[in-house]
C-alpha cells in the first residue's frame, strides 16, 4: 500500500484500516457531520438528518471494508460506494445551505480531501491487484 495513504508519520505499510489516511479523514468527516447536523430542526430528524449521517457512515464503512477484501473486484465496488456516498454528502452541504440549515467549511474541506485520497487509494488497490 502506498505510504501516502498511511499516517504521515510512519513510513510503514498500513495493516489495519485505522492506519489509512483516507479512514481518518472520513471518520472526521462523520464526526463533524454528527455535529452539524444536531442543530438542525426536529422537522428533519427522520429526514435530512439520517440521510446526511448514513451516507457519511457510508464512506468510512466502505472504506474499511475495502481494506480487508482480497479480490478486486469486490474492493473496486466498496471504493465506488464509498466515492457515491461522498458524493450523496456533497449535494446534502448544498441542500443544507439552500435551506438555511447552515454550511460547513470543514466538512466542504474534508470531502475535497477525501474526494483526493479515495482516489490514490483506488488506484493504489488497482495497482496491488495487477501485481498479485
Amino acid at each position: 500500500m502506498d505510504n501516502i495513504l498511511v499516517k504521515k508519520k510512519s513510513k510503514k505499510t498500513a495493516r489495519t484500516f485505522k492506519d489509512l489516511i483516507v479512514w481518518q479523514r472520513a471518520h472526521e468527516f462523520v464526526l463533524i457531520t454528527y455535529q452539524f447536523t444536531r442543530r438542525f430542526p426536529s422537522d428533519e430528524t427522520e429526514g435530512l438528518i439520517v440521510q446526511f449521517r448514513r451516507a457519511s457512515i457510508a464512506i468510512a464503512t466502505s472504506i474499511a471494508q475495502a481494506f480487508r477484501k482480497t479480490g478486486p473486484n469486490e474492493r473496486m465496488r466498496l471504493l465506488n460506494h464509498a466515492i457515491g456516498s461522498l458524493e450523496e454528502c456533497k449535494y446534502y452541504l448544498v441542500l443544507c445551505e439552500d435551506l438555511n440549515y447552515g454550511y460547513n467549511e470543514d466538512l466542504a474541506h474534508l470531502s475535497q480531501e477525501i474526494d483526493v485520497l479515495l482516489d490514490d487509494f483506488r488506484k493504489s488497490m488497482h495497482t496491488r491487484s495487477l501485481a498479485l
